[in-house]
């Protein structure tokens, strides 16, 4: 009877919560999270091994999706100054956090948690904005930042679980040798289809009735998520990688990743939030001193992040740098997963675990409203 009522709770979120953010003017993402909280407090949802199974995939397709916003081809045609502008980015962040962490004496793990960069929203915000000009750059710069994110989740991950020697060495070579063997796998596929360009159409063509388009790029998903698994490193990292496969390789089936973002966003991808929603304790409210530290966390992650992008203002403005810094500004995912992997490791407190999933969901909410009220103010602007 638990299940069923769990299925049917989970369902009727699905359904309403886009009803419920229309009506409250936010954004469909903060409502499945605050339900979901909300009816787990409520005793309608609970721990279930096939909930957090369903809800794992659901990231990794998030995951998935975010990858196919990037052609890696693009991102090599990128201009140099924009590359180097893009790594000032991200020298600026992990300067504030080390920094910060230094200063404010919070441990070498907050060095990792602050400037976490995830493109899993940015997702979100590209099918409700579309592809300006400052969200092809967030996903850019986003991308690069993820990858470097992921890099360091694998690493800090092998670190808690094993400690610093033979473990972490492994999984450090680990990841060096798999970028390297991705690197040559782009680079060959790259190179065939240039001598066989009729070959990208044979494996997704443009008349199909089999679904084969969604075959092969499910195909690929669960190909590098195996990879990842026996590497022991981040699964989130192989779907990524999957997902830039689609529109670097198969430029022609241009609707493709709408399509595979349709089914994501509709069914799979909500039951994560929801379940996100369910590890936060509404009880844990009334720990002293959590909303103000959660407060302050989500305060200096997002000024963090605003600060750091204005380096991008000669080439998007000041309105649009502020909105590329705010769409970095919600490492929901990879925040909550290495708070957790911090927590269990007793690298942080449990004050410090609830207040970093507390200020994620901060995070979530204020900066998609803030988004929402910028893009307005703009576009008004420009009428």
């Amino acid at each position: 009877m638990d299940n069923i009522i769990l299925i049917i709770t989970i369902s009727l979120i699905i359904i309403f919560s886009p009803f419920l953010a229309k009506a409250l003017r936010l954004p469909t993402t903060p409502i499945e999270i605050i339900l979901g909280s909300v009816f787990a407090y409520a005793g309608f949802l609970h721990d279930e091994h096939l909930f957090e199974l369903v809800a794992e995939f659901g990231f990794l397709y998030l995951m998935f999706i975010a990858g196919t916003e990037i052609n890696l081809k693009d991102v090599l045609k990128t201009p140099s100054h924009i590359l180097k502008k893009v790594f000032f980015y991200l020298v600026i962040l992990y300067v504030f956090s080390i920094t910060l962490s230094l200063y404010l004496d919070l441990g070498k793990i907050f060095m990792v948690l602050l400037p976490l960069i995830s493109v899993g929203l940015v997702a979100t915000l590209s099918k409700e904005y579309g592809k300006t000009p400052w969200l092809s750059l967030s996903m850019t710069s986003g991308g690069i930042g993820e990858v470097v994110s992921i890099g360091l989740l694998t690493i800090t991950s092998a670190g808690l679980q094993s400690g610093v020697g033979l473990g972490l060495f492994k999984t450090i070579l680990a990841l060096v040798l798999f970028l390297i063997f991705m690197f040559f796998v782009f680079r060959t596929i790259t190179i065939l289809t240039w001598w066989f360009p009729k070959l990208s159409i044979m494996l997704m063509p443009h008349n199909d009735n089999k679904e084969q388009d969604i075959r092969f790029s499910m195909g690929i998903l669960f190909l590098l998520i195996a990879s990842m698994f026996y590497l022991e490193l981040e699964l989130a990292f192989g779907a990524f990688l999957a997902g830039i496969f689609i529109p670097t390789f198969f430029p022609h089936k241009e609707e493709l990743p709408e399509k595979l973002a349709s089914f994501g966003f509709g069914f799979i991808i909500p039951i994560f939030f929801i379940h996100i929603g369910t590890t936060f304790n509404l009880e844990s409210l009334s720990m002293d001193g959590l909303i103000p530290l959660a407060f302050i966390i989500a305060l200096v992650m997002i000024v963090m992040r605003v600060v750091s992008s204005l380096v991008f203002v000669k080439e998007l403005g000041w309105i649009d740098s502020i909105l590329m810094g705010l769409s970095h500004s919600m490492p929901l995912t990879l925040l909550i997963a290495m708070a957790t992997l911090a927590y269990h490791a007793n690298s942080i407190d449990k004050l410090h675990y609830f207040a970093f999933i507390l200020a994620s969901l901060f995070q979530v909410i204020s900066v998609m409203i803030v988004i929402k009220l910028l893009n307005n103010y703009k576009e008004k602007n420009l009428l």
